[in-house]
């Protein structure tokens, strides 16, 4: 099977970049319904058969299954949607996929998408060409549960798997697999054994909704004698947080947060050590952890505290130069990151009751997404199996990794399937970084 992956290199790299090119972006409503059936006949050309579209309220699901005949059977999450760009921010044309040299990675594949999650998709969907090349066997069966809104926090992925032929299947999976672009450039391997949940959400200010305020955009002179909703929103959100600028102040907010096991903590405490501080603050663009915190404290808070983050900010004019206006609307956008044994719900009521109890009941709380963290115990099979497979030149696998994995949804929707592992397989990011 593995010889078959040098003679298949061009074609693997021609399906990603014919991919990127078209970007399903549920925010924007673009490439609906074409993203879905693209992803439906490219999961038909890897093998997967009775592949449809499953209907939800939002955007459609993509389900298939290959029956390998084996005693096992796994479930396959995937993605087909991306997040916004904006292309002057880009070195490269994000849709254009086009491959450049990039300094210590050598040749990437350059696009949106590349990283998150087409690459890595791909990669699968190649690796599994290979196997039918090479007229090999699974060696276990798969179900593919695919969605189309999980950069907008996937609000309508439990109707795809609450579908009743996709609950079926699901029923006998063993686990949940993600493919990941999940290596370090200094070839560091994670395995994944959870994620944080989320709440995304708006916050609107509005001298409609106040009563207070301009109805519409008035002169900016006229500051002097009218509220400002603007103004009202920057104080609401000040109450969100402490006067450190970082740490929660909603109160109850850390009530439920489950704290980690001695067992967690060795586990980060192994993969600080193993993995180049600098490395990481280089990737990312940072000279500083929070507070000035050491490596591994800043790790241990990675992995257990929830956060409020704001996303964005708009009000008023924001285009070139200054326009003397007083904005009649103001808007803030909102995620807030949960930990074991947090939930969205709990969670967005009590933000909405201390707003209230601050002052600012008029301020609109719309959520768009968001779904509960989930975690897998070390020891669970498809783990164990994992730790003794070659995932690369090392591994080292967290509890709880502080990113958003929409994918914790298989473990909410029915009892019979909860508790089922669920964990993230690495790949080789020299393939498609960007």
């Amino acid at each position: 099977m593995l010889a078959q992956i040098p003679k298949m290199h061009a074609d693997n790299v021609k399906r990603l970049q014919d991919w990127i090119a078209l970007p399903s972006i549920a925010a924007e409503n673009r490439n609906y319904p074409q993203g879905p059936e693209y992803m439906a006949q490219l999961a038909r050309d890897a093998g997967f058969t009775g592949v449809k579209l499953v209907a939800t309220s939002g955007k459609p699901g993509v389900f298939g299954k290959i029956d390998a005949g084996a005693r096992t059977t796994v479930a396959i999450y995937f993605m087909y949607d991306v997040k916004q760009f904006v292309p002057e921010e880009w070195s490269s044309p994000p849709l254009e996929a086009k491959l450049v040299q990039k300094e210590g990675l050598g040749t990437v594949c350059m696009g949106r998408g590349a990283v998150n999650q087409k690459g890595p998709e791909n990669s699968f969907l190649s690796a599994l060409l290979a196997f039918r090349a090479a007229g090999k066997k699974l060696p276990v069966n798969l179900v593919l549960v695919c969605e189309g809104e999980e950069e907008i926090a996937s609000p309508h992925f439990g109707e795809i798997v609450m579908n009743p032929e996709v609950m079926n299947e699901l029923k006998r999976c063993a686990g949940v697999f993600m493919p990941e672009a999940g290596q370090d450039r200094d070839g560091g391997v994670q395995v994944s054994l959870g994620a944080k949940g989320v709440v995304e959400l708006e916050l609107i200010s509005s001298g409609e909704k106040w009563g207070r305020g301009p109805a519409h955009d008035v002169h900016s002179s006229l500051e002097a004698q009218v509220d400002s909703p603007t103004w009202h929103l920057v104080q609401a959100l000040n109450t969100l947080i402490e006067k450190d600028g970082h740490t929660p102040a909603v109160p109850g907010f850390f009530d439920l947060a489950k704290p980690l096991t001695a067992a967690q903590v060795q586990m980060i405490k192994e993969h600080a050590a193993k993995t180049s501080e600098q490395t990481v603050q280089q990737a990312l663009g940072v000279r500083h952890w929070i507070r000035d915190e050491n490596w591994l404290d800043s790790l241990l808070l990675l992995e257990s505290q929830p956060t409020i983050n704001i996303e964005g900010l708009v009000a008023g004019y924001t285009g070139p130069g200054g326009k003397t206006v007083l904005p009649h609307r103001a808007v803030a956008k909102i995620d807030m990151r949960l930990v074991p044994d947090m939930t969205a719900a709990d969670t967005l009521a009590k933000l909405k009751a201390h707003l209230a109890k601050q002052g600012f009941p008029d301020i609109e709380v719309n959520m768009s997404g968001g779904y509960d963290p989930t975690q897998t115990e070390q020891q669970a099979d498809p783990n164990t199996a994992l730790h003794v497979s070659e995932v690369g030149p090392r591994a080292a696998a967290l509890a709880a990794l502080g990113r958003i994995l929409a994918r914790i949804r298989f473990h909410q929707p029915a009892a019979e399937f909860a508790g089922r592992p669920f964990w993230v397989g690495t790949r080789d990011r020299r393939t498609c970084p960007g």
